[in-house]
């Protein structure tokens, strides 16, 4: 029996460490997690019991968050009736009502456009309206002429809410460095203790994937002490910049278990070494081996392991590390491991035997194909 997301999120909250970063598979729940995390950090209905001593702060006073909730927050006008100027719009809540009386307060729209264009197109130019409320994008070609109103791509757009995030994270950071409070350029900032960052990095090829963990690692070195860090991501190639360029770190592998609940692992090492694809799949295997609980798609999850091993040692078909009669035991796997939805063809339970099967096919390429021994 594991935890809840809320259980999990009060031992992050609670801890005094630095940065946490955590790993997980994608499906895991990493974006409900954030959500959980912000809400014990500044609950919803905060502003009930209005007057009252205990009433938490604002949610914007203590936490900045980026997580697919934040994305949602952007959304396209694509002008359907004139069909000329699209404009990305920012929904209005506390939180974009208070983002935009800073960017506008601050004159932050230069560097969110500076960023922008570090990850996406350096002629690729957003263009915001006087409020800060919508943007549109244009191509400027260095000639004084631009391409006019067009609708960028998906991955562009998160690119571009991820520079609008990473703007006011930097402004927040260089504030709060500022010792006397009454000195710092707003006092907006004062109360900020937690920053949680889900997955920054999916519309990334790797050169910019590894700049941005690496501009990311720097920004929280120069960060104030009390201002912790909460980030998750399923790429490994994120993981293993922000692991090696951070000191200060716990590292956890976040699943979640067959029975709906959740579990954090601490880990020590890199993706590599700690919990990488292929080692999640040996494990799992090892795990109904043990228990005696092998299943149908544990025939699925052994030729993954199969194919993945081949494709690495460069073997054009995974079939060639199966030992012996290696046809018998490819016609078992692809029985177990068939798409036919047809009923007349549907395929049985593992006999003992059978599962007998799973435990040699592990075994040999364990013991055959390079696994590191222990």
């Amino acid at each position: 029996m594991g935890q809840t997301l809320t259980e999990i999120a009060s031992q992050l909250r609670d801890t005094d460490k630095k940065v946490q970063l955590i790993y997980a598979f994608n499906g895991t729940g990493k974006t409900r997690l954030s959500r959980e995390f912000k809400q014990l950090v500044a609950p919803k209905d905060w502003g009930s019991d209005e007057g009252s001593a205990d009433r938490p702060d604002p949610p914007r006073t203590k936490i900045l968050y980026y997580s697919a909730f934040t994305e949602d927050l952007f959304y396209w006008d694509n002008d359907l009736e004139m069909d000329t100027a699209p404009k990305l719009v920012i929904q209005p809540n506390s939180f974009t009502e208070w983002l935009l009386a800073l960017l506008r307060e601050l004159g932050q729209d230069g560097n969110i456009v500076r960023y922008f264009q570090r990850y996406a197109n350096d002629k690729l130019t957003p263009h915001f309206n006087q409020d800060f409320t919508e943007i549109t994008f244009s191509l400027e070609r260095g000639d004084d002429e631009s391409t006019g109103s067009l609708k960028i791509s998906k991955g562009e757009e998160s690119n571009f809410i991820w520079s609008v995030f990473y703007t006011l994270l930097d402004q927040a950071i260089s504030t709060l460095n500022v010792a006397e409070a009454e000195d710092r350029e707003t006092r907006q900032f004062d109360q900020l203790e937690y920053v949680f960052i889900d997955d920054p990095v999916s519309s990334l090829d790797d050169n910019h994937l590894i700049e941005l963990a690496v501009n990311l690692a720097g920004l929280i070195k120069t960060s104030p002490p009390g201002l912790n860090f909460v980030i998750t991501t399923h790429s490994p190639l994120f993981y293993n910049v922000l692991f090696n360029e951070l000191n200060t770190k716990t590292c956890y592998l976040f699943e979640r278990l067959e029975d709906g609940t959740f579990a954090l692992e601490a880990k020590n090492g890199d993706s590599n070494s700690s919990f990488s694809y292929h080692l999640h799949l040996r494990r799992t295997l090892e795990q109904a081996i043990s228990s005696n609980q092998i299943e149908r798609y544990h025939f699925t999850l052994l030729r993954n392991i199969y194919e993945k091993t081949a494709s690495f040692l460069g073997h054009p078909k995974w079939s060639e590390l199966l030992p012996d009669d290696k046809q018998a035991y490819l016609n078992r796997i692809i029985q177990f491991t068939s798409h036919s939805t047809l009923s007349n063809e549907a395929v049985a339970e593992p006999t003992p035997q059978e599962k007998q099967t799973v435990k040699f096919l592990l075994d040999n390429l364990i013991d055959n194909y390079g696994y590191w021994q222990e």
